[in-house]
């Protein structure tokens, strides 16, 4: 098994990025936040979990450790596939994710295209007995943020942006409007 990959990034298409590592070009699909990040970049280091099916193997990326691992609970999930896992990854970040399922709250998980409240009353039954060992500090400060990121998407920016102006965002602010309010400051003076 491939567990991680460091080279040269070849090209960006679509959701996946082709990384040169001695030579060997790997395809791997990354989220839509990881794929803004490393576009620009030279060359990177990818967490990767190598799926493997009776007709393909594919390659998943994850700037942290902490994606991957959460990535790896979803898709531990039936009905939860490797797509989705991404498409959850993209819309919120492993901590806000936690949160969520330790609230119960379903709405971050359906979201994503091909996640209906069943599969995300699932998740949040199966998963909430794993995350419930989270030290009480993360639980207390972890704010969700998918409703903010979907504000800042239709304002126009890309989910890359959203996302890192809203980590700049103090957790004891956690009202949505004023969230999206600060994370517009952060951006306006980049």
């Amino acid at each position: 098994m491939i567990a991680k990959l460091k080279g040269k990034i070849e090209y960006l298409k679509d959701n996946y990025a082709v990384v040169d590592v001695n030579g060997v070009g790997y395809k791997i699909f990354v989220t839509v936040y990881a794929f803004g990040k490393l576009a620009g970049l030279e060359s990177t280091e990818l967490f990767i979990h190598t799926h493997v099916r009776e007709d393909a193997i594919d390659l998943y990326g994850f700037l942290t450790m902490e994606e991957l691992e959460m990535f790896e609970l979803l898709i531990s999930i039936s009905g939860v596939g490797p797509k989705s896992g991404l498409g959850i990854l993209t819309v919120a970040t492993p901590k806000t994710i936690k949160t969520a399922i330790l609230n119960e709250d379903s709405s971050i998980l359906t979201k994503v295209s091909g996640i209906g409240k069943k599969t995300a009353e699932r998740v949040i039954l199966e998963l909430k007995n794993k995350i419930a060992d989270m030290p009480e500090s993360e639980k207390e400060g972890a704010v969700s943020d998918s409703d903010a990121i979907e504000a800042l998407i239709a304002m126009g920016y890309a989910v890359t942006e959203a996302r890192d102006s809203l980590k700049l965002v103090p957790a004891d602010v956690k009202d949505i409007g004023q969230r999206v309010k600060e994370a517009l400051k952060n951006l306006g003076r980049k």
